[in-house]
């Protein structure tokens, strides 16, 4: 494991795959909402490969793991909490295409 920074002390890890097939969505939809988020090059193999990204505050980490269903981290094992209640929305992005797995090919 990488030693993770004291500074970004929560983490997120998302699915290799839906990262690759989304990854335009997932960077306008940050970039949108002032959301950043910042990989620490960590590849968990668990069920599937997750990349690890890091964040200094918890609520930027809540709105993103809540946004696209992701893996909460404690350590290095995942973590499945409860959605907190009145979580506020990010705003959506407009005119966004569906995405299609053709377009892959």
């Amino acid at each position: 494991m990488r030693s993770w920074r004291a500074d970004r002390p929560y983490h997120v890890a998302l699915e290799d795959r839906y990262i690759r097939e989304h990854w335009n969505e997932i960077y306008a939809l940050c970039k949108l909402n002032s959301l950043p988020f910042n990989a620490t090059g960590e590849i968990i193999e668990s069920d599937g490969v997750w990349r690890v990204y890091e964040f200094t505050w918890q609520m930027d980490a809540i709105l993103f793991w809540d946004r696209f269903q992701d893996r909460w981290l404690r350590g290095t094992e995942f973590h499945y909490p409860e959605r907190p209640e009145n979580l506020p929305v990010l705003k959506p992005l407009e005119n966004w295409p569906k995405f299609n797995p053709r377009n892959l090919r």
